[in-house]
């Protein structure tokens, strides 16, 4: 204190620097980050996204809502980034991509009709979000990510949640895995500029579903649905992924 009273500029400058810090926590928060979170308050906000941003707008799925009020959507997004996790938006994740938006996650896991009894394929694990979302959804995912820095994170992070039905490889999702093909369903969480790759078509079952972008500027949420005599494709929304890498982009 002595040293203050002699010096009382240095006082002012401390005086300046608590403030410039509480401005710069304030602006943070307002943003919509947080450091410090409780179990208890993120879970009200898992129910109050279920709600307002999944159910209300159409997904009725009694599985999907479940899983998704039960996966902790915070774990799969940078720390910095968790007040905004249960935003109905995507959020970088690194490298270069993202994770989904809630409501396309429910949406899309609606839609390939999500039972205990069937087999998922999942091209582009990202996060892993997606995934752990499938696994309470289905008995088994099958999921494949091309950045091998986000597979070790999001396969970390899935064992940590115990998500034991998920197997994880790192590669390049275009051949998909046919070893534990056929799939009663397929999911696509980067877009194919052109077209769904031909093997992971030859992988789905009949009966089975692929959900999955399409296109490189435009997009657009397809649902493919194999038939006995074929392929029968639906559009069901305008939509905007992170394109797919690898052998995709020179598919002509």
């Amino acid at each position: 204190m002595d040293g203050m009273r002699k010096r009382p500029w240095l006082r002012g400058a401390l005086l300046l620097l608590t403030g410039v810090v509480l401005c710069l926590f304030a602006a943070l928060a307002s943003a919509g980050f947080q450091f410090v979170e409780s179990d208890e308050t993120y879970g009200a906000r898992r129910r109050e996204m279920v709600a307002r941003q999944i159910e209300a707008r159409g997904v009725s799925n009694p599985a999907v809502l479940e899983a998704m009020r039960r996966i902790p959507r915070h774990r799969f997004v940078p720390r910095l980034m968790r007040g905004r996790a249960y935003h109905n938006s995507p959020l970088p994740i690194g490298h270069e991509q993202t994770i989904s938006q809630p409501y396309i996650v429910g949406l899309m896991t609606s839609l390939v009709r999500p039972s205990k009894s069937k087999r998922v394929l999942e091209i582009g694990t990202g996060s892993g979000y997606q995934a752990a979302v499938l696994s309470e959804c289905f008995g088994e995912v099958d999921t494949i990510e091309v950045i091998p820095e986000l597979g070790l994170q999001a396969k970390a992070i899935l064992t940590e949640l115990g998500c034991r039905n998920v197997n994880l490889k790192v590669g390049d999702g275009y051949a998909g895995w046919p070893e534990k093909a056929p799939f009663d369903a397929v999911l696509l969480t980067a877009a194919p500029p052109k077209r769904i790759p031909q093997p992971l078509l030859d992988q789905l079952k009949v009966g089975g579903i692929l959900v999955a972008p399409v296109g490189r500027w435009y997009q657009e949420l397809v649902k493919i649905t194999r038939t006995p005599s074929g392929f029968e494709r639906a559009v069901v929304a305008p939509v905007q992924f992170v394109r797919m890498t690898g052998k995709a982009e020179a598919d002509r």
